[in-house]
């Protein structure tokens, strides 16, 4: 697994629905490599976040769980978080660490990160929003060993794409990772990428799909190099609606399975009664 970037200005990685689900397509250009140093203020709130966050995994037995953050608002389609990886209790790098895939600066790769909870929540994002999911102890057993292996590498793409095919064998987006690790886990099946698409099948995972007029995403330019359309058939293509994994459709697989324990989250820094979208 790649080392954590040392960040003294934050990098802005692309999201993974970043461009895909604002409500104008100008927000598709311009999401190059920047680097900025966040203000203060902004810092305070990471940290509140991550302190936050840690209290209540220390308050839970689990050595892992799933941790949602907000890199955009998605509210008006039906959905709140961009982004999810696991937090894994005392790895390597010490503490509660946030194991996760990311984007390079909008170009047609990745790499697999090991953060502190500070830098995932330091991030330039457009709220400090979290949910955490916990596992049945069965699942989140199973879980541990393969984020202490080899098989994160196993089950890694390195061909990025924003609105990657579930099971596509030749792109990964950071949620499609995330489902694969999960099933390979909940079925203890092979980690083997080869294995996917028939692991995706079985499972009975929906995906959500999102919907890219064909006109518009030929009229209106739609070309970068984290947004691979051919991944799609002609058919999908020619609809404009792509099946993609959000964290919606992940949390909504693991409720359909079961195997969700238990679930805290946050709002505004006010934690939630009831549960709102994912």
């Amino acid at each position: 697994m790649s080392a954590r970037a040392n960040r003294s200005t934050t990098q802005r990685f692309a999201p993974l629905w970043l461009c895909l689900l604002l409500a104008t397509l100008p927000a598709w250009a311009g999401r190059g490599c920047e680097t900025r140093t966040l203000p203060p203020q902004e810092l305070a709130r990471a940290a509140d976040s991550a302190l936050r966050v840690a209290a209540a995994l220390e308050a839970q037995p689990a050595e892992v769980a799933l941790l949602a953050r907000a890199g955009t608002d998605l509210s008006q389609h039906g959905m709140h978080y961009s982004h999810v990886g696991f937090v894994l209790r005392d790895h390597l790098r010490g503490g509660w660490t946030v194991v996760h895939l990311l984007n390079y600066c909008g170009r047609r790769d990745s790499a697999l990160f090991e953060e502190g909870l500070f830098n995932f929540f330091a991030d330039d994002l457009v709220t400090q929003d979290a949910r955490i999911v916990w596992l049945q102890p069965e699942l989140a057993t199973r879980l541990v060993p393969l984020l202490r292996s080899n098989a994160v590498h196993n089950l890694h793409q390195p061909h990025y794409s924003l609105i990657a095919r579930p099971g596509s064998a030749s792109y990964q987006n950071s949620t499609a990772w995330v489902l694969e690790l999960l099933i390979a886990a909940e079925y203890g099946a092979a980690i083997d990428r080869r294995e996917v698409p028939a692991q995706l099948r079985d499972s009975g995972f929906e995906p959500d799909l999102v919907h890219i007029a064909y006109s518009k995403r030929i009229a209106g330019g739609l070309f970068a190099d984290n947004l691979v359309f051919t991944d799609h058939s002609v058919g999908t293509r020619l609809r404009g609606d792509y099946p993609v994994v959000s964290v919606r459709s992940i949390f909504r697989y693991l409720e359909r399975q079961q195997q969700i324990e238990h679930q805290r989250e946050w709002r505004q820094g006010t934690e939630s009664v009831r549960l709102g979208p994912a």
